[in-house]
């Protein structure tokens, strides 16, 4: 399954996205906001959808705000949670090969229509890369929250 979650400077993007999700027959939900709401706070709808992320195996996300900056940060607040934000090709794929991220942030107001449709492909084909190095500092980034 597939969350989706957006603020108002991600909301037309986030239709878009949920649009392509259901043409390729992937299971997803949208978790808000469902109505344009200009004084909405892109905090909330990341956090809906890194809590869910977070408790259900093997789930991912997918969150939008203005630059994908706010979203991702709140995002990674959550035990469990890791997430990247993709601007092009190369970062949506190092996302997943290097970072086994599970959310996927993007901004409305930097990413067009056809190039998000096109990072949200890569994202969901790549894989995580087996080298011993990227499985270490995974390692590494989920000993932190341990420690909080």
């Amino acid at each position: 399954m597939i969350y989706l979650g957006a603020d108002h400077a991600g909301f037309d993007l986030k239709k878009i996205i949920k649009n392509y999700l259901d043409s390729i027959g992937v299971a997803n939900k949208d978790l808000g906001n469902t109505k344009l709401d200009p004084d909405d706070d892109y905090n909330d709808f990341a956090k809906k959808v890194a809590q869910k992320v977070a408790r259900e195996k093997g789930a991912r996300g997918i969150l939008i705000c203005g630059t994908g900056n706010g979203v991702c940060i709140v995002a990674n607040k959550i035990r469990g949670i890791q997430a990247a934000i993709a601007h092009n090709e190369f970062t949506a794929r190092m996302a997943k090969r290097h970072g086994d991220t599970n959310i996927l942030c993007l901004g409305g107001r930097v990413v067009k229509p056809t190039k998000a449709k096109k990072l949200v492909k890569i994202w969901l084909e790549e894989k995580l890369s087996p080298d011993p190095k990227y499985l270490r500092r995974i390692k590494k980034i989920f000993a932190l929250e341990k420690n909080l």
